[in-house]
């Protein structure tokens, strides 16, 4: 039986199967949570209420007690969002604004109840947030908004009554742009070199659920790559 488990919330996404690969390859159960399956994962939990907050939270909850059946796990790592431009004259601003907050403040915030409920004592929750939302961004308000959302999210879990288990930790990841494959298919003549492979954060993340020590609680942790080496600043 496997003592280590993890919860990889956008477990089929570009950065959520790499983790979840990694921590499969470390011997950990992993169990995903997106809206396709992921063909890895020990077990998935499918999400299908996407219309309304209060019910997708609702089938996740009943899902994840299903899949964990009393067990507690030992990270949650949320690495659900997206990416939509568009400053204030934009036609499709309160669309990308709530598509934005779909996709990175209701996972956020599910995240944080269900480590609430599952995670071990002295675990680990991270979040992700965006270097450019510690700025304005006025040419993706949406995306800014909602990534500041959760960087608030990440201080507020972190105080003494956050709601987190007795020891427990909670991170943000700041990236700026990570190195997935609809990035370079999208942005072919970038500077790839100033992107952040995703195999640095799963392996960063697997350390922190193996030792925390070294881990501010309430770390917002920027991820900057430059010429191809990543190195990590905490704010």
């Amino acid at each position: 039986m496997t003592s280590q488990k993890v919860l990889i919330y956008g477990g089929k996404g570009a950065l959520g199967s790499v983790c979840v690969a990694h921590f499969k390859s470390k011997g950990f159960w992993v169990g995903s949570i997106d809206l396709s399956p992921s063909e890895e994962a020990n077990a998935n939990v499918v999400v299908t209420r996407m219309a309304d907050w209060e019910e997708q939270d609702r089938e996740i909850q009943s899902r994840v007690s299903e899949v964990l059946n009393g067990d507690k796990v030992d990270a949650i790592i949320c690495v659900a969002g997206g990416w939509a431009g568009g400053n204030a004259a934009s036609k499709d601003l309160v669309k990308s604004a709530s598509m934005m907050s779909r996709q990175s403040v209701w996972t956020s915030i599910i995240s944080a109840s269900l480590a609430a409920h599952h995670l071990k004592e002295g675990g680990i929750l991270t979040l992700t947030g965006a270097i450019p939302a510690l700025e304005g961004t006025s040419g993706m308000i949406g995306y800014g908004m909602a990534k500041a959302a959760v960087h608030q999210l990440t201080k507020s879990l972190a105080q003494g009554d956050g709601g987190l288990p007795k020891g427990a930790k909670v991170a943000a990841i700041l990236p700026m742009t990570l190195d997935t494959p609809m990035n370079r298919k999208f942005m072919p003549d970038a500077d790839q070199t100033a992107w952040t492979p995703m195999e640095f954060v799963a392996d960063m993340f697997h350390g922190w659920v193996l030792d925390s020590s070294n881990l501010v609680n309430g770390s917002l942790v920027k991820l900057i790559t430059t010429d191809g080496n990543t190195v990590t600043e905490a704010v």
